[in-house]
């Protein structure tokens, strides 16, 4: 049987976490390369290099980091200004240490014949009408 018979989910999401964490555990800086042409990618686009752009990922630099199967997403600084990242997981290149380059890089054809959820609500043909997420606010009290 091959793998699309069997309908396996992709490895990148696995193996991306498994990364970054021996990453942090050697105390090295974890860095994500990513294709920022993807369609759902938001990231500072003044960052963004021949289509691609390379996040500090580090804890300490990084709000609710969150790598799911679907998206890596987080809040972080830039230029001292927050911005909310959201990067879908076939969006990711690579995860790798600053300090040695060793880390993963992933084949950019591996989501090529796979339908990502947001492809899949797109396509969906009912006449639903999503009210847009509101974006948390904080406030400040006296």
């Amino acid at each position: 049987m091959s793998e699309s018979e069997l309908n396996l989910s992709p490895t990148r999401p696995y193996l991306a976490r498994a990364i970054y964490e021996w990453i942090c555990d050697n105390n090295l800086t974890p860095y994500l390369l990513v294709d920022a042409t993807q369609p759902y990618t938001d990231v500072p686009t003044q960052f963004i290099q021949d289509g691609q752009i390379v996040l500090n990922i580090v804890p300490h630099a990084v709000h609710m980091l969150n790598m799911s199967n679907e998206a890596i997403t987080f809040s972080a600084r830039f230029g001292g200004v927050s911005k909310d990242i959201y990067v879908p997981i076939n969006a990711v290149l690579g995860l790798y240490a600053r300090e040695n380059g060793q880390g993963l890089f992933f084949d950019p054809e591996e989501y090529a014949n796979v339908e990502t959820r947001e492809e899949t609500s797109e396509s969906n043909t009912t006449e639903e009408v999503e009210t847009p997420k509101k974006k948390p606010t904080l406030r400040l009290l006296d």
